[in-house]
């Protein structure tokens, strides 16, 4: 099949794109610019195997690319023009960096002879993003040369797999993450022919002899390394055997830590083998699989926040080991209830990074949870009987069933988790003011099953770990916990969301004022997002911090009340919006969830009175717990 370009920007797209499709992408975000033409005009033309999104702003652009990166797996490309553009990618790419998640970063650039002599929309873009992507590259400028191409398409591969954490290879694979690629095009920009006579006749000459078919043949798609690598019989080797220390201590405890996995249940079953095994409770994080599957871990324990203010409690529960799976939890009492125990710390992630942030005794694992111990866990689950039977529909009852055998300090454990649950769940039931906190605490409830829930940094992750109760609903939770940022709340969500379950954002108003132009997305969005706004007119953060007590300057600097008519900024996007004043209301909506367009539900609440009822109330909730 021959090829008939005008230009050789043209093919140097062409070869581009047809070599990422061919890997498996099947999305691009593009942002408006000149010298971006070949790759917008080559992406636009590879419909519909790859979906080519326009959006205007660059931030809002790489956060979204970067939440449909996070929903699928695989690595979304994310382009712009040359100039300042690129810089407004750098948050996201420090995200994805972060939190591990593919994303090819093309910016588009000026040849080098226009750089450095004031030639405009021109910056020095080589290393724009410092050291954080997996890796980066400023390509060659496009040659009308087979030898070049074939440079290009194999850039282009290794670029893939360095973004989507390694070709075919066994685990433990590299960490997913950003690649950089620099890309500069001499005009002409669009399909028009080059008027240099020997470029054309060269280009000319290179198409009449160009065959893709055979040019493209063996490169290897996503899926069918997948298949390689389940059916080699290399990755069906012995798993990593569970110590002897561990299956010998009875003061023991698995941290299950903020987590995003394609394959949730697996991973809940894993963790559950784990603790079935060893007999020790599970403290899950609320961002945690666990806490949305909580039949497969009888032994879960949500409230620990809470059990260890207690100090009695605290120096009762004080563990001789722990398993630490994955990133540590958000709570800083849980955090320096470990730093003052001290105990031996075994961290259990399959990545190259450091996530030890108290430098205890720790030792890192590089495997995943689901390559650790016997590959029996159907057995052990089975072990279980009817442990589903033992939780309602919306009202999970904490450690159902702890066998007669199992230790005295696993039995502790869930004592105070099912009294200090019990305690929670009465206060909150109770509640008719629109307290923040309750917010995670219904929506943890009341949720369709599996939707896709993006929760916000800040106070919603933090009502998250205090108050979501375990449930069985499968809610698919994500997050920016890499960097632990505001920006790019809405477009990462929309990004989540688009063209999946509906879906629905947790989130307070500054994280969403940082970030209203992702709503221009709007008319191109595909499917249904349901934004929860809890609106308490500032950061309600800051009030949790010593500063508070400093005003001035606390309101103007950090309290930063912004006044927005929520209800008008939505009209101005074209956006739904409704003002929640009761929690039937709020329940009444969330299910079921509509299935197209973007509204949001917004919650007015005091964030001084709010702050105040969790510094009365969270030491209480253990406070006459005796195990």
């Amino acid at each position: 099949m021959a090829i008939a370009y005008k230009n050789i920007n043209q093919i140097w797209a062409y070869i581009l794109t047809e070599t990422l499709k061919r890997l498996g992408l099947t999305c691009a975000v593009i942002c408006p610019g000149s010298r971006s033409t070949p790759l917008a005009v080559a992406f636009a033309q590879q419909a519909p195997d790859i979906e080519a999104i326009s959006i205007l702003d660059e931030r809002s652009a790489a956060f979204f690319a970067l939440g449909q990166a996070k929903v699928t797996g695989r690595p979304v490309v994310l382009i712009c023009t040359s100039g300042t553009a690129g810089a407004n990618f750098y948050p996201a790419v420090i995200e994805a960096r972060e939190s591990r998640v593919p994303l090819l970063v093309f910016t588009c650039d000026r040849p080098q002879e226009l750089r450095n002599c004031h030639s405009g929309q021109t910056i020095d873009q080589w290393k724009l993003y410092g050291n954080y992507p997996n890796w980066q590259a400023e390509l060659a400028l496009p040659s009308p040369d087979r030898e070049i191409l074939a440079y290009l398409r194999q850039t282009i591969i290794y670029s893939w797999e360095r973004a989507s954490g390694g070709g075919v290879s066994l685990k433990p694979a590299p960490n997913k993450g950003p690649v950089h690629l620099n890309i500069p095009f001499r005009d002409p920009l669009a399909p028009i022919p080059d008027v240099k006579t020997h470029d054309s006749a060269s280009l000319q000459s290179l198409l009449a002899q160009f065959s893709p078919e055979e040019f493209f043949a063996g490169i290897p798609n996503t899926s069918t390394a997948s298949t390689m690598l389940s059916t080699s019989p290399l990755s069906t080797s012995s798993p990593f055997p569970i110590p002897q220390q561990w299956q010998k201590c009875d003061r023991g405890i698995i941290i299950a830590g903020v987590a995003q996995t394609q394959q949730p249940q697996e991973y809940c079953r894993a963790i559950a083998y784990l603790s079935q095994t060893l007999q020790w409770p599970v403290l899950a994080e609320g961002l945690s699989p666990i806490r949305n599957y909580a039949d497969l871990n009888p032994y879960l324990i949500s409230t620990y926040d809470q059990i260890l203010r207690n100090q009695q409690l605290a120096k009762q529960l004080a563990p001789e080991m722990v398993i630490q799976v994955g990133e540590m939890p958000t709570s800083p009492v849980l955090r320096n209830w470990l730093k003052a125990t001290n105990s031996q710390r075994w961290i259990i992630d399959n990545s190259d990074q450091n996530l030890d942030p108290l430098h205890g005794r720790t030792t890192h694992l590089r495997i995943s949870i689901e390559d650790l111990g016997s590959r029996e866990e159907d057995a052990v689950m089975r072990e279980l009987g009817d442990a589903e039977n033992c939780f309602e529909t919306f009202t999970v009852s904490p450690c159902p069933r702890v066998p007669a055998s199992s230790s005295n300090y696993l039995q502790q454990w869930c004592t105070a988790e099912k009294q200090v649950r019990t305690v929670i769940n009465q206060t909150l039931a109770e509640m008719e003011n629109l307290f923040e906190g309750k917010v995670a605490w219904v929506v943890s409830q009341i949720l369709p099953s599996g939707t896709p829930l993006f929760i916000a940094n800040s106070m919603p992750v933090r009502d998250v770990e205090f108050f979501w109760q375990p449930n069985n609903l499968g809610v698919r939770s994500h997050f920016n916990r890499g960097a632990n940022g505001i920006d790019g709340t809405l477009s990462t969500a929309l990004g989540i969301a688009h063209r999946q379950q509906s879906s629905v954002m947790l989130t307070g108003d500054l994280a969403l004022l940082h970030d209203t132009n992702g709503f221009l997305i709007r008319n191109k969005f595909v499917g249904h997002l349901t934004i929860i706004l809890i609106n308490n007119n500032g950061g309600g953060i800051f009030e949790m911090l010593p500063i508070a007590k400093f005003d001035p300057p606390f309101e103007e600097f950090f309290g930063t009340p912004q006044d927005i008519d929520f209800a008008q900024l939505c009209a101005t996007y074209g956006v739904q919006h409704e003002l929640i004043t009761s929690w039937q209301q709020l329940q009444q909506k969330l299910n079921p969830l509509p299935n197209t367009g973007i509204r949001v539900l917004e919650l007015q609440t005091n964030r001084k009175q709010d702050t105040k009822w969790r510094q009365e109330n969270l030491p209480r909730f253990a406070a006459d717990i005796v195990i």
